[in-house]
Formats: structure tokens, sequence, C-alpha cells
């Protein structure tokens, strides 16, 4: 497809999301069962549980730690309460967390060990339709991704070893971004949700109650699908809404080469996008990130002067929450070309909820990479996520790759991890 044509393709099914809108209710954010220190029960959001709605949410959710540390709870309740000041007054709301993760791989081609660290401070503001429910608002959010006491950071250190797989999803070495910056709007009661700006696709596309990097699986088999040529955050517009009570559709298109570390505002300029369109089932609104089946095609534009060429997709994902702890899935997606990571993946397994925070997970992956001359890869990933303190989790990681695609020499690698994550 040629660039001058994307924008009016793209244009076209932006507006069909608008003139086709379902009657149901928009995805907004899930109400907490366990309480919350500053209020934030119920934020308007656009995505799932990576999405700035639903992480300030899970950040101020009430906790049962293994440990309380009472002291700390004391001296963090004013923050608590200026938050909730500002949210109950104002409308705003705003959070901080920073995370740690120190990967060290059994053989390596480079590099055997990795470390980083992500700051990020991010925000929810309603400007509009609090009364009606028709709410509007700007959304937030800025990171400072870097490494910590190694050469590499952890998203290049499966690459290191041998293996076309990135291990530490997110954690890479860019310094400061701006990852959010847009509008966020329900229409007509809710019926509609909208978003534009600086997006980041991976927070509304290809949904599971699994996908978020910095509170379940590491490994990009079983977070982003390793398919899609999702493009870093950039300028781009989404639409989404409930055609039944129980079927949804999304749609939107962004800036094929988005790059938050130097915001780009000329969207159109070379006319390179990724456009994608999905359809899902859900057994009801409550529960719309667990229980969820969809399909999501996708499209990107060759890449001038990146190199890339151009690329388009489809996936697939089932996932079910099984008595309230069980939440099982199965995941696949199919590339026609080279600008994604694999050609094919088909990925499976299951997260336990073990306490009121705490989760377990176990992931196997079947993997073929976009170059004829690779052999197929397969990945295994277990990670148990202890609550230690209301404010902090620790997450010891084992990763399994074998077959590694760019060591061909070595049968199996593992990759042991240690994340830890502080919320406030």
């Amino acid at each position: 497809m040629k660039p001058q044509h994307n924008r009016y393709v793209s244009t076209l099914l932006f507006a069909g999301a608008l003139l086709f809108a379902p009657s149901a209710p928009a995805q907004e954010a899930q109400t907490p069962t366990t309480g919350t220190k500053s209020g934030f029960a119920d934020l308007p959001s656009f995505g799932g549980p990576g999405s700035v709605g639903e992480t300030l949410m899970e950040g101020d959710a009430l906790t049962d730690p293994i440990y309380r540390w009472e002291g700390l709870e004391r001296a963090l309740q004013p923050w608590f309460g200026f938050k909730a000041g500002l949210h109950e007054k104002h409308a705003l709301s705003l959070g901080l967390d920073y995370q740690m993760l120190f990967q060290t791989v059994s053989d390596s081609l480079g590099e055997t060990e990795a470390g980083g660290g992500i700051f990020r401070a991010y925000g929810s503001w309603t400007l509009a339709g609090r009364e009606s429910g028709n709410t509007g608002g700007l959304v937030l959010k800025i990171e400072n991704r870097h490494r910590i006491g190694t050469d590499i950071p952890p998203q290049q250190l499966g690459f290191e070893a041998g293996a076309l797989s990135v291990t530490g999803t997110m954690f890479s070495d860019y310094d400061w971004a701006l990852t959010n910056l847009y509008w966020q709007q329900k229409f007509m009661d809710g019926r509609i949700g909208f978003v534009a700006g600086q997006v980041d696709v991976t927070d509304y596309l290809d949904l599971y109650g699994l996908i978020n990097p910095l509170t379940a699986f590491q490994n990009l088999s079983f977070s982003t699908n390793p398919t899609i040529a999702a493009p870093s955050q950039g300028l781009g517009v989404a639409a989404g809404a409930f055609i039944t009570d129980r079927f949804y559709g999304l749609l939107g298109f962004a800036d094929a080469n988005g790059d938050p570390t130097d915001p780009d505002f000329d969207l159109f300029d070379d006319g390179e996008l990724f456009e994608h369109i999905e359809i899902g089932w859900v057994s009801s609104y409550e529960r719309r990130y667990f229980d969820n089946m969809h399909i999501t095609a996708w499209h990107a534009d060759e890449r001038t002067a990146a190199g890339v060429p151009e690329d388009w997709g489809l996936a697939f994902s089932a996932s079910w929450f099984a008595d309230n702890k069980w939440i099982p899935f199965l995941r696949a997606g199919w590339s026609d070309g080279d600008a994604a990571l694999m050609s094919r993946a088909v990925s499976t397994g299951f997260g336990y909820l073990a306490r009121n925070r705490d989760l377990i997970g176990v992931g196997l992956s079947w993997e073929r990479p976009g170059l004829n001359t690779l052999d197929d890869q397969y990945t295994a990933e277990l990670f148990y996520r202890l609550q230690l303190f209301q404010n902090f989790a620790l997450t010891p990681d084992v990763q399994i790759i074998s077959d590694p695609a760019l060591n061909p020499n070595e049968d199996m690698i593992f990759v042991l991890g240690l994340r830890a994550r502080l919320t406030l």
C-alpha cells in the first residue's frame, strides 16, 4: 500500500468506528474488590492491565501482604491522603512506580548478566463529563529506563545469549521518554471509547489478563504477541465499543516510526503507519480481560528510512478466569513478512492467584522466526509474584529457551531473573 493512501484508509477506518458504533458501554476501568488507599476505585480507562488507568487502580488497591511494615504504612499515609484529595476535589489521579530486574543466563555468545530499572510517573485527569458519565480527560506517563550495574539492559540479554527472544520486556535503556500523552473520551453514555495523542498500542491491542510484563510474564512470547510488528509509543488514534453485551470491536492506527524519546507529531509526513482492527467476545463487561476471545488483524507500512519491509498478520487469543483463581490462556499469531520478530507463534499456559495478590505463572511457546534460515525456537517461563509488603512485590522468574535460533550450537539456555516492584 502506498504511503499517501494510508491517511485516507485510516481515516475511513476510524470514521467507520464512529458511524457504526455499538450501543453498549465502552471499555473502562475495573473496580478493585479489596478497597483502595486513595479512592481510585473506578477511573476512566481505555486499555488493559498495562494502561495508566488500570495501573493506577492496581497500585492503589489494598493488599494482604506477607509482612506488614506499620512504620512504612504510617509514613506513606500523608502521600496517599494527598492523592485522595486531588482525586476527590479535582478528578486528578497520580501514581509513581519503580521496578528493577536482574537476569543471568547459563550460556551466552556475549554478555551473561543484565540489570535494569524503570521509573514511571503517570496520571489521569478527568476534565469533562464527570456528572453525565461521558467523561473526557488527559492521560500522561513519563518514564526513565536505564541499566543497573551491567553493560546491557535485560531487554538485550536474550539476543546476547543467541536466542531470538526478549527475556526482559520493557527493561531497555533510553533514559527519559514520553510514553503517553493523549485525550481519552467516552461518548453517548459510554457507548464509544476513543483515544488520540501519544499512545502505546500495546495498552489496548491483543489484550489478555497476563499481558503486563511488569506484573506477570517477562518474556515477549507471553506478553505482546511476537508476531505483531507493534511500533514504539507515538502519535495515534484508536476507538472501541461493544457491538452487543458480549461482542466488541476495536480499531485504530499509529505512527509506525514512533519514538517516545523524541516525540514527533508530524504523523503524515512520511505516511508510514501501523493499522489494526480487532473483534472479540467476552463473558461479561466486568471480566473482559480474563474471559476473552478475539481475533486481531494488523498492517505495518514499509519504513523506508529504517529499512524495515511492509508486513501484515493475524493474531488469536483466548483466556478464561476459572474459579476466580485459574487463568488459562491460548494465543497464536501469523505474520506475512519480516518486520515482526516471529512469523509464527503459539503459546499456552496459565496464571494462578495463590493469595490476595500473589500470582504464579507458567507459559510454553513455539515460535518460527521470519528468516527461513533459522530453526524453530521453544520457550518456557515460570514465575511467582510475591506481595511482600503492601506496596512492594518480588518476583523470581525462570525462563528456558530450547534450540535458540541465533545459537545453533546450544541446545538449551536458562535465564534466571528477579524483579522488584514498588508502587506509590
